[in-house]
């Protein structure tokens, strides 16, 4: 049991790691959080701090996810608290995920869970990522809205894992299944504010990335 809380706190440590607030603090002498759109997160980072900050953070941010579930996961001070280990790196995961968004170093006020989540799946299932990926850029060169696109691939996961175990005969942890159920309903609520603003249309989306539309508009006129 001790193995375990160990294992949980420390990745709960590495996800609060508050690397958006650290880097607006260095670059621009602010705190992210009131700027833009309050949020500590990669998407914020962007819109505020420029593409360069933006990328670190957003890196930074997956490779917390990444670490926990790959690397903290594996401490042992005896035997393994389950005989399945793959228990232990999506609980690690799980952890880093609430260290990010609620991160203990900046009065509990984070990002929303997004990058970190995609570092963990780089380490439990990386296909899984890539097709949600996918999923997210096609979404996002066609609306702009990094908010629509995020709840879109979360919700694709568990479509995405099923299609994997299904079809191609690619075995899917059952614990890993039932976490990916969950995963959209935490994105969706991470995401109230955007859904909020998104109904009102006061989200504000990347029009520069809306690459699909463009494209689309400049061919009608033909």
């Amino acid at each position: 049991m001790l193995n375990l809380t160990v294992i949980l706190v420390l990745s709960y440590l590495a996800g609060s790691f508050p690397t958006s607030i650290i880097v607006g603090k260095i670059t621009r002498g602010i705190d992210i959080r009131e700027h833009g759109s309050g949020n500590a997160g990669g998407t914020n980072s962007f819109r505020v701090l420029g593409w360069k900050a933006g990328l670190f953070v957003s890196l930074v941010d997956i490779a917390k996810g990444t670490f926990a579930t790959l690397v903290i996961s594996r401490i042992r001070f005896g035997t393994a608290p389950f005989e399945n280990p793959s228990i232990v790196m999506i609980l690690a995961g799980i952890c880093a995920i609430l260290g990010h968004t609620y991160t203990i170093f900046a009065g509990f006020k984070g990002g929303k869970g997004v990058a970190t989540g995609a570092g963990m799946l780089i380490a439990l299932f990386p296909y899984a990522l890539l097709t949600c990926l996918v999923i997210f850029l096609l979404i996002l060169f066609t609306t702009g809205f990094v908010s629509v696109s995020s709840i879109t691939a979360a919700v694709s996961l568990p479509i995405m894992l099923f299609m994997f175990d299904r079809f191609l005969n690619m075995n899917v942890d059952p614990v890993l299944m039932i976490v990916s159920i969950i995963i959209p309903f935490f994105i969706i609520f991470t995401h109230r504010t955007n859904i909020k603003r998104l109904i009102s249309g006061e989200e504000k989306s990347f029009e520069k990335l809306k690459i699909f539309r463009r494209k689309s508009s400049n061919s009608s006129e033909f």
